[in-house]
C-alpha cells in the first residue's frame, strides 16, 4: 500500500489552500486493482492534439471528446494495484492526472485560464475505483508521497509556465527516460527559467515545492544536474512571475 500522508498546508501558495481542508485524509480505501494498464488511448490523443512544445489544440480535441471520456473510465475500473511496480503506479496517476485536467479544461472551453474554474484543483472530479477524488488529492497525496521530485515536471495544470503536456502518454517500460526528458526540458526553456552562471531566477514551481526538491540536497544542486549551465552555489535565487494562461495551441 503506498504510504500516504497528509498535506502540509503551512506556506503552500495560494492555489493550492482550497485543497487542504474538508479532504479525505488519506486513500487507503482504492480496492484491490491490477498490475499493468494499457496506456495506448491516451497516446494517441496526446499525439493527435497536443504538439512539440506542450500546446493543446483544445477546439479540436473537443471534438473526440468521447474517446478522452472513456480513458478515463477505463482507469477509474481498473485502479493501478498497491502491489504493482513504482514504474506502473507512476505512469498510471501521472497519466491521469493529465487526462483529467484535459477534460477539466474541456469541460468548460473556451476559457483563458484553468484558475478561471471554481476549485480546479480542490473540487473532487477523478474517479478510482468507487471513490471520487480531486486533481489536488491525486497530486499531494498520492503522487508526491512517492518519493519522485520529477514528477512536478511530468504533471500539467493546463498554463503556459507549467512544465509542458508531453505529446505521448508516460509508460512503465519508458518513465525513467520520460521523467529525465521533461525535468530536462522545463529546466533548461528560458521562458520557465533564467539560469545563469552567477544569476538564476526559476520557476515558481520550485519555490512551491522547495521540501521536494531538497530533501537530499539544495535547490541548486538539484538544478545543476540538468541544468545545460551550471550555477554557482551561493547564487541568490529569485523566482519569476507565473502565466496562468491556457497552454492553448495557436
Amino acid at each position: 500500500m503506498l504510504k500516504l500522508k497528509s498535506i502540509f498546508c503551512i506556506a503552500m501558495p495560494f492555489f493550492l489552500l482550497s485543497n487542504c481542508f474538508g479532504q479525505k485524509p488519506t486513500h487507503d480505501n482504492i480496492e484491490k486493482g491490477v498490475e499493468t494498464i494499457d496506456h495506448t488511448s491516451w497516446d494517441h490523443l496526446l499525439k493527435k492534439y497536443v504538439d512539440n512544445h506542450g500546446n493543446v489544440d483544445y477546439k479540436e480535441f473537443k471534438q473526440d471528446r468521447q474517446r478522452l471520456d472513456d480513458y478515463l473510465v477505463y482507469l477509474a475500473e481498473n485502479p493501478i494495484a498497491d502491489t504493482a511496480s513504482a514504474e506502473e503506479q507512476l505512469a498510471f496517476y501521472i497519466n491521469l492526472y493529465n487526462a483529467g485536467t484535459v477534460q477539466l479544461i474541456l469541460d468548460h472551453y473556451p476559457l483563458k485560464s484553468i484558475k478561471d474554474i471554481f476549485r480546479p484543483w480542490g473540487k473532487d472530479r477523478i474517479k478510482i475505483g468507487s471513490e471520487t477524488y480531486s486533481l489536488g488529492e491525486i497530486e499531494h497525496d498520492i503522487l508526491r508521497n512517492m518519493d519522485e521530485p520529477r514528477i512536478h515536471f511530468a504533471i500539467n495544470c493546463a498554463s503556459y509556465s507549467c512544465p509542458r503536456l508531453l505529446n505521448e502518454a508516460f509508460s512503465a517500460s519508458k518513465i525513467e527516460k520520460q521523467l529525465e526528458k521533461a525535468t530536462s526540458q522545463f529546466i533548461n526553456d528560458p521562458s520557465k527559467n533564467n539560469i545563469k552562471r552567477n544569476a538564476v531566477a526559476l520557476s515558481k514551481i520550485f519555490k512551491w515545492y522547495n521540501d521536494d526538491f531538497t530533501n537530499k540536497n539544495s535547490l541548486i544542486d538539484f538544478v545543476n544536474k540538468y541544468a545545460d549551465i551550471e550555477i554557482l552555489q551561493d547564487v541568490d535565487i529569485d523566482y519569476l512571475t507565473y502565466d496562468w494562461g491556457l497552454n492553448e495551441k495557436r
